[in-house]
């Protein structure tokens, strides 16, 4: 793995591990892992403090798995696309996965984090053809 691709995966997760909904309920004092199913996914922050923070949540968690997909294509497009059609792809594969996993297991939450649905679909939006 080249110091580029190590670089993509430890961005790609030290974004997912950004709690957004755990942040968004620190703001009002609440702590939304003591909340409902105890999650800090978007449907948990809506429980806990309205739908408003919710969709916020949604938005924030979706955003970071897009940014790290298309960050990654960006950065490090060069350096794979004279290799085949899978290789010129790794970049964007090794961000996508990385991102989800920060999310799952952020380093911010002692390895504990969200179910990672919302990131691994910005991610999978960012991947699409344009």
């Amino acid at each position: 793995m080249t110091a580029g691709l190590l670089g993509i995966a430890f961005g790609s997760y030290l974004l997912g591990s950004v709690p957004s909904g755990y942040l968004l309920g620190r703001l009002l004092r609440v702590d939304v892992r003591q909340s409902g199913s105890g999650n800090i996914g978007a449907t948990n922050v809506a429980r806990a403090l309205g739908p408003g923070f919710g969709l916020a949540t949604l938005t924030a968690d979706v955003a970071k798995g897009f940014i790290a997909v298309t960050l990654a294509r960006s950065w490090d497009a060069g350096t794979y696309a004279s290799q085949s059609a899978a290789m010129s792809e790794l970049p964007v594969a090794v961000a996508a996965v990385a991102v989800a996993l920060g999310h799952i297991f952020s380093i911010f939450l002692h390895f504990r984090g969200g179910k990672g649905v919302a990131t691994a679909l910005g991610a999978l939006l960012a991947m699409l053809p344009a």
